[in-house]
């Protein structure tokens, strides 16, 4: 059971600057939610497998395979804007 003084610490370590109203108000609603945890604890789970997603995952991307053929050096700076030799030619970084 959560006291008011309980409260105040979490209010504290949490950053939040409870009223004396709020305190009166979530008082007892912290202790709702905290009995319906202990409700949860009393249900039978032996022999239920733990459930960490509910839905399957998939990977969505398909295999890394190799696929038909590569381009050709010349296909590859057939659009460059500027080459130089065999290779693309970029502007000097400093």
């Amino acid at each position: 059971m959560i006291t008011k003084k309980d409260l105040e610490h979490i209010g504290w370590l949490a950053r939040l600057e409870l009223s004396d109203d709020e305190k009166e108000k979530y008082t007892p609603k912290l202790n709702s939610v905290l009995d319906y945890f202990n409700e949860l604890d009393e249900v039978d789970t032996e022999g239920v497998e733990p459930t960490y997603h509910v839905l399957q995952l998939y990977n969505v991307f398909r295999d890394d395979e190799p696929g038909i053929g590569s381009i050709t050096q010349e296909e590859a700076l057939s659009n460059a804007p500027k080459k130089q030799d065999e290779f693309f030619k970029a502007p000097r970084m400093m």
